[in-house]
Order: C-alpha cells, then structure tokens, then sequence
C-alpha cells in the first residue's frame, strides 16, 4: 500500500466538514462504499449537463455547482463510510480512483459544450487524463501518492465557483452575451495552466523518481505461455517447500498424497 501525502490548501478546510456530515446522513451500515462512489459519478454527470447550458440558462451554473459538490462530497465519504463499516476493499479503492478523472471529463466536457469550442475541451481533457496518468505512474514507482498544492480539491472548488459565475452572468441583461465570452475566456485560462502545471509536475516527478524511486525495474517482457510455466514453477516449489515440512514434522509415512 502506498503512502499518501496531501499537500492540498483546501483539503484541510474542506474535507472534515463534509467528513462531518457522515453521521448526520445516517447511511445504512448495509450500503456498500461503491454505491457512494456510484452516486458521486452520477453528481458528476448531472453536473456536465448543467454547466453544457450555462451559458443559456440561469439553473444551469447552478445545477453545474451542486453537481460539483455532491461529487466531492461523495468523494469525502465513500472512505469513512468503509471504514467506518469495515467494507474496505480494494476493488472498491480501484473503482473510486478509476472514476475519479472521469468525472472531471464529464465536467470538462460539459464547459466545452457551454463555450461552443470542443477543440478547448479535446485540450483538457488530454491534459486531465496525462496527469491522471502521470500521478498513478510516479505513485507506483516512489510508493507514495501525493496530492499537489492545487489538487482535486481545489479544482473543484474553482469549478463550483465558476458553475455560480456563469449562472448570475445569465441573469444580466446581456444574458448569453455575457456568459458566453466569460465561459470561453475563463476555460481557455484554465486549460492554459493547466498544460502549464502538467508541463511543471512531468519535470518534478522525473526529477523525484531518478532521486528516491524504487529500483529500476530491467525484467524483459515474457509471453503468456512463459508466465504460465513460471507459475506453475512458483506452485511446484511451493508444494515442494510444504511436503518437506510435513515430512519434517510429522515422518515419511505421513506424507499427504
């Protein structure tokens, strides 16, 4: 299990209030985490579609800001919801960090929808996913998952911001006028630090890797046939290592069959 460090602002602030809210729920001890983890997605989906008509409608901000929300706030309580029911499973951890940037696509989508431009939305979502990538590699080559200073949390938090923005923009009297131009410029500045963050973070994490990575890893591929006659190797060694403790333990004669 690798070690996780947050190096979050906001996670801090953010995470024990909503964390606060577990027993306030009363979710049913019966319910499994996934299902948590199911309806953070879904947040997430309903989210993409509010902020697709932000900048045509007043709810659509809003809907954008509290899909936000839920889906971080699912996020915040699918963890102390196993824990707290003794459901921790891997699959379930799997599930949850497999979800997790397809949320923020939807979500990224959803604005390039708003804007008019899927060119800036193909850009973002290339560059949620390389970061995606790049943080699961370097996590299992340093055995540690590390959270940046400006992280999921803090998106989020700036996604919520900018669903509300979108939504008093509408309300003006230049309606669309207004909302369309903030939407494009606010999301052409996002994906402009953004590429700018994954360009900073691919140099930190080679520098961290080559610095206190684990051992450089020279096996050669094999085949399928060649994994299989190494594990059957593996089997047989091991029943090896058992029959003679038997014997060892209990005399030849005893020997199981």
């Amino acid at each position: 299990m690798s070690r996780r460090v947050s190096h979050s602002l906001l996670d801090p602030i953010i995470g024990p209030r909503l964390q606060s809210l577990y027993p306030i729920l009363q979710i049913p001890r019966w319910f499994p985490p996934e299902g948590i983890v199911l309806v953070g997605h879904l947040s997430a989906i309903a989210g993409a579609v509010g902020f697709a008509f932000s900048t045509q409608v007043w709810w659509g901000g809003v809907v954008g800001c509290l899909g936000v929300i839920g889906n971080h706030t699912a996020d915040c309580l699918d963890g102390t919801h196993a824990r707290s029911t003794g459901q921790c499973r891997n699959g379930g951890e799997l599930l949850d960090h497999f979800t997790d940037p397809l949320s923020f696509a939807y979500i990224l989508i959803g604005l390039a929808v708003a804007c008019g431009r899927l060119e800036l939305g193909l850009a973002a979502v290339c560059c949620l996913f390389a970061m995606a990538v790049l943080t699961n590699i370097k996590t299992k080559m340093t055995g540690e998952f590390t959270l940046a200073t400006f992280g999921p949390t803090e998106f989020k938090t700036a996604l919520a911001i900018s669903g509300l923005l979108l939504s008093i923009g509408t309300t003006t009297w230049l309606g669309a006028t207004f909302a369309l131009p903030l939407a494009f410029y606010g999301y052409s500045a996002m994906v402009i630090a953004g590429i700018g963050m994954l360009i900073h973070q691919l140099v930190t994490a080679v520098k961290e890797v080559n610095r206190c990575g684990a051992e450089v890893d020279t096996a050669p591929w094999v085949t399928r046939s060649q994994a299989k006659e190494v594990s059957q190797r593996i089997i047989d060694k091991n029943q090896r290592v058992h029959d003679d403790a038997f014997v060892t333990a209990f005399g030849r004669e005893t020997r199981p069959m």
